[in-house]
């Protein structure tokens, strides 16, 4: 009795993270309006001094030094260019998957609260990171892949790294390995969405961030952290129909 009992947890455990994991997958979302200041639930370091920025939107970011690096405290939001030209939101699942320009969107498990998309930022496609129009603000540009290796490199490598950035709160991490927030980087969880646009992976589990290659205009490093470990995953990526997933922006400083 008390093996079929154990059976029928394990069976209810299972099923609670595949619905988790499908419940979003059709699910529309809809842009309020910005800005989104003062109105993230993000925990920051309280023993480190951070500065601050502004986007091409008015909203407002922290801003932390990292050794020699100035980076975003908080995941990109903008939803213009720095011409003041317009990021196309494609809510709209069909419209994400057949957009082959830059688009932005909400992640669908933020439910359109305008505290959870301040907290966890926008997702953009890789067309919006290497648009011409500059989707980081004047004085700041995406991160190089270089740049990314040099943050991890200064924390001890990618083994530990993650979890020197990671948030340390499980608020927003639903476990957090190794997450520590040393550096006031304050990486948070926004999962992402697939390039076909039907699916979001859920806020808690993973962090995804573009980066790009200069040596190489076809390569689009990702990198990533995990609610189950302290590591830093980088993965260069050559597969055209990777350019349409929706991932999180992290800037750094000129």
């Amino acid at each position: 009795m008390k093996k079929e009992k154990i059976i029928w947890f394990l069976l209810l455990v299972l099923s609670v993270f595949i619905m988790l994991f499908t419940t979003n997958c059709s699910k529309e979302d809809n842009r309020p309006d910005n800005p989104t200041n003062g109105k993230t639930t993000a925990v920051f370091n309280s023993g480190l001094v951070y500065g601050e920025m502004t986007d091409q939107d008015g909203n407002t970011y922290k801003t932390i030094n990292i050794g020699t690096q100035t980076w975003m405290a908080e995941n990109l939001r903008t939803t213009k260019y720095r011409n003041g030209e317009t990021i196309p939101d494609r809510s709209d699942s069909i419209e994400w998957g057949n957009y082959k320009t830059g688009a932005c969107c909400i992640n669908a498990y933020c439910n359109n609260d305008i505290k959870m998309i301040a907290t966890y930022g926008r997702l953009y496609n890789w067309y919006a990171v290497a648009d011409t129009r500059n989707l980081a603000p004047v004085g700041w540009h995406i991160p190089t892949n270089a740049e990314w290796t040099e943050l991890s490199d200064y924390l001890g490598g990618p083994n530990v790294a993650g979890g020197k950035l990671k948030e340390t709160d499980t608020l927003h991490w639903v476990f957090n390995i190794g997450g520590t927030n040393e550096t006031g980087f304050t990486a948070l969880p926004g999962g992402h969405r697939t390039s076909d646009g039907y699916c979001f992976y859920p806020l808690g589990f993973y962090g995804y961030w573009w980066s790009y290659n200069e040596a190489n205009v076809d390569e689009f490093p990702v990198w990533a952290m995990f609610y189950t470990s302290a590591e830093l995953h980088n993965g260069p990526l050559y597969d055209p129909s990777e350019k349409g997933i929706g991932r999180s922006v992290r800037c750094v400083k000129d």
